[in-house]
């Protein structure tokens, strides 16, 4: 897939939206000599190569190859940097609330969603003008430009809060120039808007792993109205996602994350990775920069589990070892992610972006803060006891959100989830505050904390771009 992305980067001239100064190393390398975007989205065979390279922008560190999952932990009490000097100290600055508006984790994610955007926009504004053989599949390619870009809009509003609002296909970069960022309302009324029409657009399933369904856009929704407080709407929606029977929970926490078994009836939309594809360029290096440092070459011992994370886990939990395993020191690591077959930067381990236990618990989550606690503990206890637990025994509305919180922690650890939990629940002041007091850190955070900078390539890109107080 990544191949593709180089020749559409080369031979379909995209342009880099939004301040977007350097574009990817590979454009810096080759001129652009075949033909323009404008001649290259005619027929049906170039859609749908050019639709493969918004899927292979998910791929790209920026996002789900790397920096993204370590975004949403990092800065909470889930995992840590094991050497925060390491690679100039991107992660450290995360981990220990030192973040600077220089920080390259957070300029390619800026980077790499407006690239995708720009990729959904551009599909989304020609495809009704060319001819499909079948109608059902014109619309699907709808619906998944429709699903991505929600998706890059919903992490970029979560880790930065206000952000330029683009839905159409940019041709000339400097149109958007002195725009400014856009207030997130406004945002998260696109991202509504955008999975609505996925929903309406998407098919139930699909025979190409990877490709986004139905179940992943509403799944999606009622992430998005959990975090907006719209409880009511979030539950009806994901409520539909277990109505259709399409997924459910494996018998085995260790089955999920098998390389033998991907894209298995759990997971609801993963980014796809291959080892050994292409040249080993289908992999992902999340095994090895996530990797406790001297126990594979290369590895950097970040995004790493907590030892107080890891000790919340039972003795007969059977995600203590299926999710996190313990160097010989007892440093814990993830699981989740497996070793290269071939070199460890070109990883097989699919990064699953939605999950059926996730909308379990959300649901629970739902049911609590709508008063229906006891509900919310018969989708509690399905995921505890996958993990070989006894059922939950809260009454209060408090104590069983609490235990859902906990659940959400042992059940989602490493896939990205916990710090835009704190964020949604208003907890990550007290949270970490207490955490830190724990470990007798003396780190602090307050409100200014919560978001993180605008990258500073921007800023000096387009000043109508203004920083984060």
């Amino acid at each position: 897939m990544k191949k593709i992305i180089n020749k559409i980067l080369f031979t379909g001239g995209i342009f880099c939206l939004l301040g977007i100064t350097s574009c990817t190393k590979e454009l810096d390398q080759q001129p652009i000599t075949a033909k323009s975007l404008t001649n290259f989205l005619t027929t049906e065979i170039e859609v749908e190569e050019y639709v493969n390279a918004v899927y292979g922008t998910l791929q790209l560190n920026g996002l789900y190859g790397l920096y993204l999952p370590a975004i949403g932990e990092i800065p909470s009490d889930n995992t840590f940097d094991e050497v925060p000097a390491n690679d100039s100290g991107m992660y450290g600055q995360l981990d220990q609330f030192t973040t600077v508006a220089s920080n390259g984790m957070l300029s390619d994610l800026w980077k790499n969603s407006y690239q995708g955007i720009q990729r959904t926009n551009t599909v989304l504004n020609r495809i009704d003008g060319i001819s499909y053989a079948s109608a059902a599949v014109k619309q699907a390619r709808k619906g998944e430009m429709h699903f991505i870009r929600a998706l890059l809009y919903f992490n970029m509003v979560r880790v930065f809060g206000d952000v330029p609002l683009v839905t159409k296909e940019t041709t000339n970069p400097n149109e958007f120039f002195g725009q400014g960022r856009t207030n997130k309302d406004l945002v998260y009324a696109q991202i509504i808007s955008d999975l609505t029409n996925a929903i309406q657009e998407l098919p139930a399933s699909t025979t190409t792993p990877g490709k986004a369904v139905k179940t992943a856009a509403q799944s999606l929704i009622g992430k998005v109205y959990l975090t907006l407080g719209k409880f009511a709407e979030s539950k009806a929606v994901l409520a539909d996602v277990v109505a259709s029977g399409r997924h459910q929970l494996l018998a085995e926490p260790a089955d999920i994350f098998a390389l033998t078994n991907k894209n298995n009836n759990e997971v609801i939309f993963a980014v796809q990775f291959a080892s050994g594809i292409n040249g080993n360029s289908e992999g992902s290096s999340a095994y090895q920069q996530f990797s406790p440092s001297g126990t594979i070459s290369g590895a950097k011992g970040h995004n790493l589990p907590t030892k107080s994370f890891y000790q919340l886990y039972s003795a007969s939990d059977k995600r203590k070892t299926a999710y996190v395993g313990l160097t010989s020191a007892g440093t814990p690591f993830s699981t989740k992610l497996k070793a290269s077959a071939t070199t460890p930067v070109d990883g097989g381990s699919n990064f699953v972006v939605l999950r059926y236990a996730d909308v379990l618990l959300m649901l629970a989550e739902d049911e609590n803060e709508l008063g229906n606690a006891e509900t919310a503990k018969t989708y509690l206890n399905l995921v505890r006891r996958r993990a070989g637990l006894t059922d939950a025994t809260q009454q209060s509305q408090v104590d069983v959100r609490d235990a859902i919180t906990l659940e959400r922690r042992l059940e989602l650890i490493g896939e990205g989830h916990r710090w835009f939990d704190l964020l949604r629940t208003g907890t990550a002041i007290s949270v970490m505050n207490a955490w830190f007091a724990s470990q007798n850190i003396t780190t602090r955070i307050t409100n200014h904390d919560l978001l993180q900078p605008i990258p500073q390539d921007q800023i000096d890109t387009d000043p109508a771009i203004k920083q984060n107080p």
